[in-house]
């Protein structure tokens, strides 16, 4: 299994090792997102056919009606020890949302990028 958030170049290269019933999950497709290009899709999706091997895509609303829960049980974690919060980046005002909004694509964040006003 495989659950692919960057899409592009690295999925092709994940399609090239894939084993027999291999299950690939996509939610996100991070290189692509800045393109001026069309998406580059999978160059190399026959290795699906050839390996019987299942892609699907998932969001994260499409588990909306487990927030609650899930949002108590990793509270517990974290009191527990169990779940660690990362670091958090806050940038400061919305006229400096585009550049904190950029710095996710070039890497000049560390750990959660937040917005404050």
């Amino acid at each position: 299994m495989y659950f692919d958030n960057v899409g592009g170049e690295i999925l092709d290269f994940v399609l090239e090792q894939i084993r027999f019933k291999a299950r690939i999950v996509i939610c996100g497709a991070i290189s692509q997102y800045n393109n001026t290009t069309p998406v580059k899709g999978p160059s190399n999706y026959l290795a699906l056919l050839v390996n019987r091997a299942r892609m699907e895509g998932i969001v994260v609303f499409d588990n909306a009606a487990n927030y609650a829960s899930a949002a108590r049980e990793m509270a517990g974690w974290l009191q527990e020890g169990k779940l660690h919060m990362p670091k958090v980046q806050v940038e400061h005002g919305i006229e400096n949302f585009l550049p904190a909004l950029l710095k996710l694509f070039s890497g000049e964040n560390f750990g959660k990028l937040v917005l404050a006003p």
